[in-house]
């Protein structure tokens, strides 16, 4: 999958998105049939996928860690299951975040395994399994909605408020992973977060189409030390403009940007790039948890860059702060629903 979107996904569809539309065309028909058509491996415990409707982040890691919250207050013992996307290992791991590195087992689950167990698996079925015999009780699985592997006991779509579905292209003509009408068929709630208007065409096709619709918040921690304060921002992320608003939003004073692919591995000169140039500047450098996790301990001056760096940590407020728990609860009943299915199967 596609790491680095083209801006021209994200505005208004023109003449590239158009070019591109008979291949957009052939990538539609093939993951909208493997969607409705492949056979689905069940989980061996409750399983909740958090995806997206497209190419880049929508907030899912910050959803996903907020229903492990969830779950484990209702005594539950949630694992998450991750593809590892930009990690190179490629057996089954059981991440340990004071052991590997975002370069054996991808950013995302460091910060995940910092929450509850987590599992980096190229072959999600088999990552599933590995969780349950760890003692897991409810797998949360990051990303992979589109993948078809593993039956969802429920799956709840994110989009982002500000940036919706781009231009509503398939890739590779536009942001959007599979059909909306299969991704919608198969989803079992839609979450939105942001208070912004791009996402509402697609909320109010999901009313229709009876799926129920959440909404959410991303707040920062930052204490307000920020306020004031010349910065140098930079982030490899998906979407780094939204980081930057964030970043504006602590009333810190952007004084420069650096932007980055997605899952960016740094070199040494573009990390003495930003020290040298914050230095010289008398700038505070400021950062995502994200790209935190990737500066590797001994990797050159990426230590001296990690402590000169102020993370702002996102969270996510549901505006019902019930939702979670709802959703935690809808799982189990759900999973119940399929064992019970797969056991008259058999008998029959």
């Amino acid at each position: 999958m596609v790491s680095e979107a083209p801006p021209f996904w994200w505005t208004k569809a023109d003449w590239r998105a158009y070019a591109l539309w008979p291949v957009s065309w052939v990538y539609g028909r093939i993951t909208g049939m493997r969607m409705d058509r492949a056979r689905r491996a069940s989980a061996p415990v409750p399983l909740i996928c958090v995806g997206n409707f497209t190419v880049g982040g929508a907030g899912k890691t910050p959803t996903a860690i907020a229903l492990a919250r969830a779950a484990k207050a209702k005594g539950l013992k949630p694992g998450f299951l991750s593809r590892g996307y930009g990690g190179s290992l490629d057996v089954t791991t059981v991440v340990d975040p004071h052991h590997h590195r975002a370069r054996d087992v991808g950013d995302e689950p460091l910060l995940l395994a910092r929450e509850a167990l987590t599992v980096v698996c190229r072959r999600r079925v088999e990552g599933a399994r590995k969780l349950a015999a760890e003692g897991a009780d409810i797998i949360i699985m990051d990303d992979g909605f589109q993948s078809a592997r593993l039956a969802f006991d429920f799956a709840l779509l994110v989009v982002d408020s500000g940036r919706g579905i781009g231009n509503g292209h398939l890739v590779p003509s536009g942001p959007v992973r599979a059909p909306i009408g299969d991704q919608l068929r198969h989803a079992t709630a839609l979450l939105k977060i942001g208070s912004g208007s791009a996402a509402d065409p697609l909320v109010r096709r999901a009313a229709r189409a009876g799926k129920p619709v959440y909404a959410a918040e991303t707040i920062r921690i930052d204490g307000g030390q920020l306020a004031g304060v010349k910065v140098l921002a930079w982030a490899g992320i998906a979407d780094p403009e939204k980081f930057f608003r964030t970043v504006r939003e602590t009333g810190a004073l952007i004084e420069e940007t650096r932007s980055f692919p997605d899952h960016h591995h740094f070199s040494d000169d573009e990390i003495a790039d930003l020290l040298e140039r914050a230095a010289s500047q008398g700038y505070t450098l400021v950062t995502t948890s994200k790209d935190m996790v990737r500066l590797e301990p001994g990797h050159g001056r990426a230590g001296e860059l990690a402590a000169r760096s102020k993370v702002i940590e996102i969270d996510v407020r549901f505006d019902d702060p019930s939702v979670p728990g709802k959703v935690i609860d809808r799982t189990l009943a759900a999973a119940r629903a399929r064992k019970l299915r797969e056991a008259k199967a058999i008998t029959s």
